[in-house]
């Protein structure tokens, strides 16, 4: 039986490949991979959810080398939990910087969002309450992660269902208290944005108007499904298993003509059409990239 020779990420510099500019790109799924390698080389990018790439070898790891070799790549993390009061987990930020070692990703991001309590872990990526306290909280985190990692993190707002009573700041305010402090990039998932002032009542062009749209450096785009909550009232649900709506489409071209181009990324995470309607979404957000050109460097409502 042959073992495995796992490569000792442990003192790689951790550099990162060039800023890759206003380009769409797209979730990387295994099923997907004869098709893009088979394919001309894309222009866009790739995005990986980084617990999906932290064992040691195997055939994802081989999947995710053969992407790398011709295309950038974003590494996404979903378990962190940012926002939980409990200490970082040290293993898991460990593994988070192997990878960030080993892959040299254009774009690194997680979510504002806890998923741990304890020893249990959950699921699903659960809001917080903005308060001061909490704020200190994720500042904190995410001056470890950074420092692990030794780079800007891009920070994702989140898609919520339930509001908190104790929250004393706005989401946008809280979100840009924590870039002030930290220094992290933000990642502006706009169907986060269509999905929370859905069910919350607020209005997703005021939200917009009030985030710090230059410090934007990542945008993610994807579906949502429609239920009914208890009292029979429209509730969206993010879950990424179709294309995205019409409605997003307007909210990220608004964006995009405001803040320039910036990476942007298709979201389909479940029930994974082929390869070509996949393309296609992320040809549909290049167009729109296309269209306005470049970032700029755009201030924002509050900005000084």
């Amino acid at each position: 039986m042959t073992t495995a020779i796992v490569p000792d990420v442990s003192t790689v510099p951790l550099r990162y490949s060039a800023p890759i500019g206003g380009v769409a790109g797209t979730s990387f799924k295994p099923e997907h991979l004869q098709a893009i390698l088979s394919a001309d080389r894309q222009r866009g990018f790739f995005e990986v959810h980084a617990e999906n790439y932290m064992g040691a070898g195997g055939a994802p790891h081989r999947a995710l080398e053969a992407i790398r070799r011709d295309h950038p790549l974003s590494l996404h993390g979903v378990c962190m939990s940012i926002g939980s009061p409990q200490p970082l987990d040290k293993a898991h930020l460990a593994r988070f910087r192997g990878l960030v070692a080993r892959y040299q990703p254009a774009l690194v991001s997680e979510h504002l969002a806890w998923s741990t309590h304890d020893t249990s872990f959950f699921n699903d990526l659960l809001p917080l309450p903005y308060t001061e306290a909490t704020l200190a909280c994720v500042c904190d985190h995410i001056d470890q992660v950074q420092n692990a990692i030794r780079r800007p993190l891009l920070l994702e707002n989140p898609s919520t269902y339930v509001a908190f009573r104790e929250s004393s700041m706005s989401e946008t305010d809280f979100i840009r208290a924590i870039a002030e402090r930290t220094g992290c990039g933000l990642l502006l998932d706009i169907n986060n944005v269509f999905v929370s002032a859905t069910n919350h009542g607020f209005s997703a062009l005021e939200y917009l108007a009030e985030f710090p749209l230059s410090r934007v450096r990542e945008i993610h785009l994807a579906g949502h499904a429609e239920q009914a909550d208890d009292e029979g009232d429209l509730l969206l649900i993010d879950s990424h298993d179709g294309p995205v709506a019409d409605a997003v489409w307007k909210l990220y071209e608004i964006v995009i003509r405001r803040r320039g181009g910036v990476p942007t990324l298709i979201e389909w995470d479940s029930m994974i059409p082929d390869w070509p309607v996949l393309q296609a979404e992320a040809t549909a957000a290049q167009a729109i990239l296309d269209r306005y050109g470049p970032a700029v460097l755009v201030g924002d409502r509050h900005a000084a």
